[in-house]
């Protein structure tokens, strides 16, 4: 009996939730997450503002609250947000949600109909990708180069798809490539969005951990017609678990934005939400960043040098300014042009990584491409699960 919508018979789960099986295994070196470094979650720190939280005021914790989010926590945001120029009072309103994840799925479905296109950095992340196939949108994907999107191409795209619904951006440390989208090219795709009418989703989930080069102005804040959708969270800054993130977009967009979420969640946890406020005001927040990017950093150049020794130097890897991915190709003629192999023998070889095409806009295009983490794993596996992964590449080449 088919008993599936038409919005969902089609999808599939991520590839890097299936790859997660292997490393269920704990001899499985795991590069394959996009998780944050469990070193750096303040547990002892949260585990006393919720006691502090169930002492001093339990039945708002407990109790259902507005959807918008937690007032004290939307006004912080919006404070910070204005200082940074990415929140316009005049024009801007902001919600709370679950993760930034959730900003992809809102955003979806309060712009895009049925059919209508969607134009996202090829490679692009997994998650958003699949939140706007289950909305039976058409993806197009953008090539990139070390600078980001090209705009002849995304000038392209917009042109042969006058329905599209909005371009999607991770401007900061990509995901999956690492890479981080030049001022000049983000100007360029803001302009290319006026021209044509569209909206920008801009994602900066890893904004906040720079540890190299110097910041770059995020699109929303150049943004002066009210084009851009900015979505933040405190996933790979606080600790994930808490799914709070938020959305800041204009103020139409995010009053649809709140009767979406009353279909559905009704609002995010608010005792996460009560939790990341006392956090972000109890906390010297700059010396807290400066930690997670010193840990970032070094775990970053560990994995670096590492690749750097094992491989030759026909292997390309990706040295990422801040986040948490490296991105490696394989060098043409590998493998049938694919690196579908090498990432099996790694596996063999207990170690995953997440093959490029598990991001691509047509997963079954083939991939020289593969993703790592150096978040996740300890310094000691980093290390070794190098030495396995250049072991698989000179077993399969």
């Amino acid at each position: 009996m088919n008993v599936y919508s038409d919005r969902i018979k089609n999808l599939k789960p991520s590839a890097i939730r299936e790859i997660f099986k292997f490393t269920a295994d704990p001899t499985v070196i795991a590069f394959s997450a996009g998780n944050p470094s469990p070193e750096v979650f303040p547990v002892e720190k949260i585990a006393r503002i919720t006691a502090d939280i169930f002492h001093e005021n339990p039945i708002f914790a407990l109790q259902y609250s507005v959807t918008e989010g937690c007032p004290k926590l939307r006004e912080l945001l919006k404070k910070d947000l204005e200082e940074k120029g990415v929140f316009v009072p005049s024009n801007d309103d902001l919600i709370v949600t679950a993760g930034a994840q959730q900003v992809m799925e809102l955003s979806t479905k309060v712009i895009c109909n049925e059919g209508e296109t969607i134009i996202c950095e090829n490679p692009s992340f997994i998650g958003s990708l699949n939140s706007f196939r289950s909305y039976n949108a058409k993806l197009v994907g953008i090539d990139m180069d070390d600078e980001g999107m090209l705009p002849e191409k995304l000038e392209a795209a917009l042109k042969s798809n006058p329905r599209t619904a909005f371009i999607y951006i991770i401007p900061n440390f990509h995901n999956p490539t690492g890479k981080t989208t030049s001022l000049q090219r983000r100007k360029d795709i803001l302009a290319l969005a006026y021209k044509y009418n569209v909206i920008i989703l801009e994602d900066n989930p890893y904004g906040d951990i720079r540890f190299a080069g110097a910041d770059v102005p995020s699109i929303k804040s150049m943004d002066k017609k009210g084009h851009v959708i900015y979505a933040g969270t405190f996933s790979k800054t606080i600790a994930p678990g808490l799914r709070v993130g938020y959305m800041c977009a204009p103020e139409g967009i995010v009053q649809k934005s709140i009767a979406a979420m009353q279909c559905s969640t009704v609002h995010t946890n608010i005792l996460a939400q009560m939790i990341a406020y006392r956090f972000v005001t109890e906390t010297n927040m700059e010396e807290y960043l400066d930690g997670l990017r010193q840990t970032y950093k070094r775990k970053r150049d560990l994995m670096l040098n590492s690749l750097k020794f094992s491989f030759p130097v026909e292997v390309k890897f990706t040295e990422p300014e801040g986040g948490l991915f490296i991105w490696g190709t394989l060098p043409i003629g590998y493998g049938g042009e694919d690196v579908s192999e090498f990432v099996r023998k790694a596996l063999q070889n207990k170690v995953a990584v997440v093959p490029g095409n598990a991001f691509s806009i047509d997963e079954s295009e083939k991939s020289l491409s593969f993703r790592m983490t150096y978040a996740t794993p300890t310094d000691e596996q980093i290390e070794k699960g190098v030495e396995l992964l250049a072991s698989a590449f000179k077993g399969c080449g």
